[in-house]
């Protein structure tokens, strides 16, 4: 089965040796490029031109007989940096699961991206009836339960000029795609300080989130309960309010100890 780099095929270079880095990153034991050839379909020449821009940046190394490569002293420093200086990310992921154990439902950190809401770690319920989303995955701004909590802290022009550029597509039947409902409900959002996506997404699946606190007033951090409609009803969300802001809350403060700002002050 080919592997996702010929699926980026096309994109920038440096996209392409990322993708490359990925499958490299799944092997246990030495790699040709001619296997890498069958496993990701990309031509040759191209491959064997990728090969030798990662090893000359240290990334991979030549071993054995000079045919076989493996990970390089520099990409092994990478990820063990990355496991090593991981602590904000297992700390956000501590504080989810907490909250899917206390709720007993799926959850999950969002922050804006361009015109989608991302979903930055997820933690499953595990119940045997639940919506996968996993990390990584965008959803639209206008029909989330994240996406109108960002939405709401944008002044009208802003939110005006955003959505004149993103279609208001219609998911499901409760999706809004008319501006004045929607603005109406950016208004209950900024008021009531929550936001529900009562199956304006996916048909079946309830979403109640908040806002992570910032000290620097607008927050890029959501935090939000997701699940199926025959568990989770809009009068039940609303009494998981003070378990979401619990979350919130620490994950602001977790966040506020990992400011370069912060850390000079202590």
């Amino acid at each position: 089965m080919k592997s996702e780099v010929n699926k980026i095929d096309g994109d920038t270079p440096a996209m392409r040796l990322l993708a490359l880095l990925e499958v490299i990153a799944t092997k246990d034991q030495f790699f040709s490029l001619q296997s890498l050839v069958e496993e990701t379909g990309l031509p040759k020449p191209t491959l064997h031109r990728m090969l030798q821009q990662l090893e000359g940046a240290g990334m991979l190394q030549r071993d054995g007989d000079g045919r076989h490569y493996s990970t390089g002293v520099r990409l092994r420093r990478l990820a063990e940096n990355l496991l090593l200086n991981s602590t904000v990310h297992g700390a956000r992921h501590t504080v989810l699961r907490r909250l899917v154990e206390e709720v007993g439902e799926s959850c999950n950190i969002t922050a804006f991206s361009g015109s989608e809401v991302l979903y930055l770690d997820r933690v499953e319920t595990p119940a045997p009836l639940r919506f996968y989303l996993h990390s990584g995955s965008r959803v639209p701004v206008h029909c989330s339960a994240s996406g109108k909590l960002f939405l709401a802290q944008m002044t009208p022009a802003q939110r005006r000029r955003l959505l004149e550029h993103v279609p208001l597509e219609r998911f499901t039947d409760k999706t809004k795609t008319d501006q004045a409902a929607l603005d109406a409900e950016i208004e209950r959002v900024k008021r009531d300080g929550y936001a529900l996506d009562d199956e304006e997404f996916l048909p079946g699946l309830l979403c109640v989130a908040v806002l992570v606190p910032s000290s620097k007033g607008r927050s890029n951090l959501g935090v939000a309960i997701q699940a199926p409609i025959m568990r989770l009803t809009p009068d039940k969300a609303l009494q998981f309010l003070p378990a979401l802001q619990r979350a919130a809350t620490a994950l602001a403060a977790i966040d506020a100890d990992a400011t370069p700002e912060s850390q000079t002050e202590n």
